[in-house]
Order: C-alpha cells, then sequence, then structure tokens
C-alpha cells in the first residue's frame, strides 16, 4: 500500500463522509437505497477496493451519525434503522432537549463504532479457520438464511412460500437473457436484481399511482410545519464520553458489543430488543429516553460494521443483513468483484483494518463535529432546500443505468418486473432480508431440482 493509494483513500472517505452527512438528515432515507447503488457504481467504474472500502466505512459511519438528527427535530427517521428511536426521541422533544437527544444519539454512535471495529476482527479472526466449510455451504447457508429471516418477518406464512417462486423469476429471468443471446452463458445478471429489491416498494408505490382509485383513496396531508431548536454552541472538539453519563456510555457499549457479535441477526430487531431490555428497568421518562437512544445507536453503527466487516474478513460471502443488503457491492459487484474475487480475495486482513480504520476515524473527526455543532442548521437546510423526490430520482437513475450495463435494455424492463414483485412482497410484510437470501440462494436452490 503505498502513500498515493493512502491519499486516495482519504479524499474518499472525506468525500463519503461529507456526502452521507447531508444523505443521512434526509428524511427517510434507506440505507441500502443510498450506499448499495454507489458503492457497486465506484467497483465498476475501476475504483481501488482499498479506496471503496474506506468510502464505504466512511459512509456508514456518517449516515449512521447523521440519520439520527430528523428523528429528535421532527420525528421523522433518517432512515430505517433510526425508526425504533422515534418514540424515545419525542419524549426529550417533549420535554423541549432535542439538542440533548441529538447530542446523546451521536455520541452512542461514536461509541459504537470505537467497540465495533476492534470486535468485529477478533470474531473474523475466531470463524476464520472454518471460512473454507462455511464457503463451500454457500448456498444452503443463504437459503436457511432465507428461512429464518423469514421466519422473523411480518408476515412469516408469506415470506416461507415466496422462497422458490421468487428464485424461479431471478432464474428465470437469467435463462432468458442466455436464451436470447443477450449476455453469454459464463456471466450472470445480479447487480441490477439485487438494486431491483432495494427500489422495489418505491417502484411499486409509484406504479400505484397510476391507478386513479388508488390515488383518490390516499389522504391529502397538506403543508407540514416543523419548528427547529438552535442547540447551544459547543467549545472545541466534542467528547462523546462528556456528552453521555457513565451508565449511558456503559450501556452503549454493552449494546454494541452484543450488536457486533450478533452481527448475522436482523439490526432492527436486536435494536428495538436490547434498547427497551436495557433501559425498562428505568422509571424517568428522560434518563430512560437518554438512555435508550445512545445504546440504540450505538448498536445499530456497531452491527452495521460487524455485518461487513466479519463476514468481509472471515468469508468473503455476505452471510448478514447488512453484508447481503448495504455492503453487497463490496462482496459481489460482476465483473469486478464476485463471490470468488472480492475484497476478502484482495486484501489482507491488516489492509481492510487500515481502510476500515481511515473510513471510520474521518467520518467521526468531520460528521460528529458538524453534527454537534450545527445539526439545526444543517438540518433547516436539508428540510428547505433538498427535496426527498430528488433523492430517490437520483437514485433511480443510477439502478436504470447499472440495469443497462448488466445486460442491456432488456434488462431495464427485468429489473422492474424485479422491483415491482419485490414491492409488493415487501408491501404484504416479506422484509428485503428474505429476498436477498433467495437472490443468492437461487442457482443452488434450483439446481436441486434439475
Amino acid at each position: 500500500m503505498d502513500t498515493a493509494i493512502i491519499i486516495q483513500m482519504i479524499l474518499a472517505s472525506m468525500g463519503g463522509a461529507l456526502l452521507y452527512t447531508l444523505i443521512g438528515i434526509a428524511p427517510g432515507t434507506d440505507e441500502t437505497a443510498v450506499l448499495a447503488p454507489v458503492t457497486i457504481a465506484l467497483a465498476l467504474v475501476g475504483v481501488s477496493p482499498y479506496v471503496v472500502l474506506s468510502f464505504f466505512i466512511a459512509a456508514i459511519v456518517a449516515k449512521k451519525l447523521t440519520d439520527s438528527i430528523p428523528v429528535a427535530v421532527a420525528g421523522i427517521p433518517g432512515g430505517v434503522m433510526a425508526a425504533p428511536m422515534v418514540e424515545h426521541a419525542m419524549i426529550l422533544k417533549q420535554h423541549g432537549m432535542p439538542d440533548v437527544s441529538i447530542k446523546k444519539m451521536s455520541s452512542g454512535s461514536v461509541i459504537g463504532t470505537i467497540v465495533s471495529i476492534p470486535a468485529s476482527f477478533l470474531i473474523a479472526k475466531l470463524i476464520l479457520p472454518y471460512a473454507d466449510t462455511i464457503s463451500s455451504y454457500a448456498g444452503l447457508i443463504f437459503f436457511l438464511g432465507a428461512v429464518f429471516l423469514a421466519l422473523m418477518a411480518k408476515n412469516k406464512l408469506l415470506s416461507l412460500l415466496i422462497i422458490v417462486p421468487f428464485a424461479l423469476l431471478i432464474q428465470g429471468l437469467r435463462h432468458l437473457y442466455w436464451g436470447l443471446d443477450i449476455i453469454p452463458e459464463d456471466s450472470t445478471v445480479f447487480v441490477s436484481f439485487f438494486l431491483g429489491i432495494t427500489i422495489g416498494p418505491i417502484a411499486f408505490s409509484l406504479f400505484s399511482l397510476l391507478s386513479k382509485k388508488h390515488r383518490n383513496s390516499l389522504p391529502g396531508l397538506g403543508n407540514k410545519e416543523i419548528t427547529l431548536k438552535k442547540s447551544k454552541k459547543e467549545k472545541g472538539f466534542p467528547n462523546p464520553f462528556k456528552i453521555l453519563t457513565n451508565k449511558e456510555s456503559a450501556t452503549s457499549a454493552l449494546g454494541s458489543l452484543i450488536g457486533t457479535v450478533t452481527f448475522f441477526l436482523s439490526p432492527v430487531g436486536m435494536t428495538v430488543f436490547l434498547g427497551e431490555f436495557l433501559t425498562r428497568h428505568i422509571k424517568d421518562p428522560v434518563q430512560r429516553a437518554s438512555r435508550a437512544i445512545s445504546t440504540m445507536d450505538g448498536l445499530t453503527n456497531a452491527s452495521y460494521i460487524s455485518g461487513t466487516l466479519v463476514p468481509l474478513i472471515a468469508i468473503g460471502l455476505p452471510l448478514s443483513p447488512m453484508a447481503i443488503g448495504p455492503a453487497a457491492g463490496l462482496f459481489n459487484a460482476p465483473p469486478v468483484f464476485t463471490p470468488e474475487h472480492n475484497i476478502h480475495h484482495i486484501l489482507s486482513m491488516g489492509e481492510i483494518m487500515t481502510a476500515t480504520i481511515i473510513g471510520a476515524v474521518i467520518a467521526i473527526v468531520i460528521t460528529f463535529y458538524i453534527t454537534i455543532k450545527y445539526a439545526s442548521q444543517i438540518c433547516a437546510f436539508v428540510f428547505k432546500y433538498i427535496p426527498h423526490e430528488a433523492l430517490i430520482g437520483l437514485f433511480a437513475g443510477l439502478v436504470v443505468m447499472l440495469a443497462y450495463m448488466d445486460a442491456g435494455w432488456i434488462n431495464i424492463l427485468g429489473t422492474l418486473v424485479v422491483a415491482l414483485v419485490s414491492g409488493l412482497l415487501y408491501k404484504n410484510g416479506v422484509n428485503y432480508g428474505v429476498m436477498f437470501m433467495v437472490l443468492y440462494a437461487a442457482p443452488w436452490l434450483l439446481g436441486l431440482f434439475m
């Protein structure tokens, strides 16, 4: 690793931190939808794996630091993982403490990053001797993962029943492309189908608006007033351990450690469970809310980082909800990255550690400082001048471009089919994890019937 690569990693980390500081504040931005397409695009245009990894780590740390801001000031989650914190953040807001809420959540997120990085490398090292055995059963593991996540979904029966039909849809489209000589038989379409699942709920909602009856049934919301309170100015670089009490720091660290160990489970499920479990004994509502949001934010950041690093270092296959979602581009962005040749195979553990530390440190230095110092001002800017629709349009355009790169014009329609089916399933209680696992397991699963 030469000096030029290190400089590129630093610049990429700075760019990722700044970009996802703004995106994190935008309300309702799904982590997979905003992280996966950019990561995949960077890999496909030939950016160095070192740079891609440092960019991604900086992006996820920055995103998790700032998606708490709209929760605190408006009760609107900045991402899927911020949703469990809304209730507790609103309690603090009712007591006139939205600025405290932002500081507590951001500080918990920093602790989650600090705890999860060394813990992830330790867990990965323990798993490493069994990596070849795990890899040889990858198809079966993905299938069992789909079944496991289906049993945790809102609609368990539908999630279980859809596994084989959804695999048929994926493999059916691939065989169609092979049969029409659109792509050679030794290649496959993955990226665009993955992104089709990602944008599924948005695509389905937009197409539903073509029905006049459905449009007329939707309630009119009108203009929504959001009041922003100016936060107190902080002097010097903020210290998360001074912002949090000793007990809040301890539960944040404990939650982060548990979230790291349970990297293979649903981050949302673990956030809700542990956040409530570790704070339910506290009677005072303000103290309980403060402890809960700092613990939850630490856990979410830890589970995202460990869910990326442990499979990436130890196995090279996306065997966690995080790895199979937002971080998928680090594992599979064909033809650059494939399950047999990705960052796991290209970078050593020391190089992965270097890229991770550079990305995380730069994101904390930039985003944590900005979040604590200028949270209200940035949030006001985003709410006023960055429409949510513009972000959706940006990432939808990126999906169309990558679909065309995968298999031409017909694949744009194929990706749309996958998106609409995925959106319908998501609306009826089938979570992303089930569909992503089926996407990976489809060749192995249908191979059983041949």
